[in-house]
């Protein structure tokens, strides 16, 4: 197959369960995929698919001759620090390249790397996966993506879109990083919360699975309505609500923790809220809705 713009070479480098995915999504869209990872065995069924395994990280990033094939080189490792320590010794290598780092991290590590990249003649563009390995490459996953160089991105954007849909969020290299981790947080919040609501109910030795319907339409329910009208308040500064506000919720928030105790479970999880609650009615924000809550989690 000739090495058409829509069928770039791409180099993989890590190849855990997410950059195995990665990796196998670019075989499949017809792009020449070298991988690399630090336990050689790995590239094994990658390379069943059709990709060239490379014995070192130099040969993964220089696959295709001097200043490499001309795709990007994506990078997915546990953490920044990984990626740090493995491509700085490859600076010279990647200098002209394009390095797409899909590892989960924060904005100021995204941010720190576009920088070195940058004193290094390397274009940096940063990413978060909002997928499970298992979604990649179908419906409903997508990459968010941010970077110095929109024009670089845009000109991969064709085989980063076979790994998912693709959205570009901005020139600042950290912005990826802050919306991966943002839609994380809600993600992570909505998780505690239905931790906490099977273990209410499980503590009278109820099924879940009789639970569940009722819980999963509940929750869909309310974050329909509820973050669109939070945003709402945060991006006009109109903390309204014709629903129960802040110091309406102060004063009924008890029982959830009465009732935790109650029944034998723990109240970690929402003994900080009760204390945000607490926080806004003092500073007089008790006819407010929970948008305003947004305003307060600011340290200092």
């Amino acid at each position: 197959m000739p090495n058409t713009p829509a069928h770039s070479p791409v180099s993989v480098l890590g190849l855990g369960l997410m950059g195995t995915a990665l990796a196998s999504a670019l075989i499949k869209a017809g792009h020449p995929t070298t991988v690399w990872n630090r336990t050689e065995s790995k590239t094994g069924p990658l390379v069943a698919q059709g990709a060239t395994p490379a014995a070192t990280a130099r040969d993964a990033v220089t696959a295709g001759g001097p200043g490499g094939p001309g795709g990007p080189v994506i990078v997915c490792l546990t953490t920044n620090d990984n990626v740090r320590a493995l491509l700085e010794p490859e600076a010279e290598a990647l200098a002209g390249r394009t390095v797409v780092n899909l590892t989960n991290g924060t904005p100021g590590q995204a941010r720190e790397l576009a920088d070195w990249a940058a004193a290094h003649g390397i274009t940096y563009i940063d990413g978060g996966i909002m997928a499970v390995p298992q979604m990649i490459a179908t419906p409903g996953a997508y990459i968010l993506y941010s970077g110095t160089d929109e024009a670089a991105f845009a000109t991969h954007r064709e085989t980063l879109s076979a790994l998912a849909d693709t959205k570009w969020v901005g020139t600042d290299p950290g912005l990826a990083a802050l919306y991966d981790l943002s839609l994380l947080t809600g993600m992570y919040g909505m998780a505690m919360g239905v931790a906490q609501a099977f273990a209410l109910t499980g503590s009278e030795g109820l099924d879940p699975r009789d639970f569940a319907p009722l819980l999963t339409d509940w929750v869909i329910a309310m974050v329909h309505g509820n973050v669109s009208g939070m945003a709402e308040g945060l991006a006009t500064g109109q903390h309204v609500t014709d629903v129960s506000n802040l110091a309406m919720n102060r004063e009924a928030f008890p029982n959830f923790t009465a009732a935790f105790a109650e029944q034998g479970l723990r109240t970690d999880l929402f003994d900080p809220f009760q204390d945000l609650l607490d926080r806004a009615v003092e500073q007089g924000h008790g006819a407010d809705g929970f948008s305003r809550l947004a305003t307060l989690l600011k340290q200092g």
